[in-house]
């Protein structure tokens, strides 16, 4: 396991005691804004201290296998790995899925950094465990599980990847209006957007609004049938709408849908201006929507991999 053969990227996020250092420029501004607001600024420490520690706990592990680079999540859009490259991601659970979808095959491994504070369903390790697992992964002794991924591609040709789901729909709290197209059939809608999720995704964005729909037909004495679970590797992405709006120009009969390895959602902006397509909850690298733009959404043949 010769140095020269691997590199070691470690991908991390600003704690809250950091953004707020951004954004007040000081830890003294930034305690001061805190208090007055009534919050307990040393739960922001402890988060911040705990972090640190195991940052410097994953840094020292790496390093005594591989060469290694910090890389902080801002600069996640221009990475660039080599084939033999393995990527640490050491933060929240969504800090995995916004790694993961600028990967082409490279192991990823996700490290909690205070499991007393962070569930962590894709955090399967802690920092002191990477000494006896990095070897594992860096010899090929380690199993990892594959996570289907979604791609979209708009019509003038730019492509965004998921882990988690795409978002399309305005960027602040009006209607998104568009036209779908699901199996051939077609609607022109107006909603609060139109999420679609992979099987890793399937706990997230797209649950709360599935949640949603369950809660409501249980208040009207319905009670919906649970869809069956998505594997993270299957092949398959589902589509929900939400809150779509009934008019005698928009429709609500396209709201929910599954794709298939080959199908393809279609979706035409309807928008003059603030139209969006992101991934993953990120806006930085996100696509623009404008009036006429047309995007494919479907499964891609990219997978990523997460060791367990």
């Amino acid at each position: 396991m010769a140095r020269e053969q691997h590199k070691l990227l470690i991908v991390t996020q600003p704690t809250r005691l950091e953004e707020l250092k951004q954004k007040f420029n000081t830890e003294a501004q930034a305690k001061f804004y805190v208090e007055c607001l009534g919050a307990d600024f040393e739960d922001y420490r402890r988060e911040d201290d705990a972090y640190r520690r195991s940052l410097d706990r994953v840094y020292a592990c790496a390093e005594a296998c591989a060469r290694v680079q910090v890389v902080p999540r801002g600069f996640l859009p221009n990475l660039v790995l080599g084939d033999r490259d393995t990527v640490i991601a050491l933060g929240r659970d969504g800090l995995v899925a916004n790694t993961m979808k600028y990967l082409r095959g490279q192991s990823l491994l996700g490290v909690n950094p205070e499991p007393t504070r962070w569930d962590g369903r894709l955090l399967p390790f802690r920092a002191g465990e990477l000494e006896r697992v990095l070897p594992q992964v860096l010899q090929g002794r380690r199993n990892s599980r594959a996570v289907t991924m979604a791609r979209a591609e708009t019509r003038d040709g730019q492509v965004l990847y998921a882990a988690n789901d795409f978002f399309l729909g305005i960027r602040d709290h009006r209607s998104a209006r568009y036209e779908l197209e699901y199996r051939n059939k077609r609607e022109y809608q107006s909603s609060s957007g139109v999420i679609v999720s992979t099987g890793l995704g399937m706990t997230g964005w797209y649950a709360s609004v599935m949640a949603q729909a369950r809660g409501m037909a249980r208040t009207f004495g319905v009670e919906l049938p649970r869809e069956p679970a998505l594997d993270w590797s299957d092949r398959k992405l589902r589509f929900c709408v939400r809150e779509p709006y009934p008019s005698r120009t928009t429709g609500t009969d396209l709201v929910w849908g599954e794709l298939g390895d080959g199908e393809e959602l279609i979706l035409r902006s309807d928008m003059a201006m603030d139209g969006v397509l992101f991934s993953d909850g990120v806006l930085d690298d996100a696509l623009a929507f404008p009036s006429g733009m047309e995007v494919r959404i479907r499964v891609a043949s990219r997978q990523g991999r997460l060791v367990i």
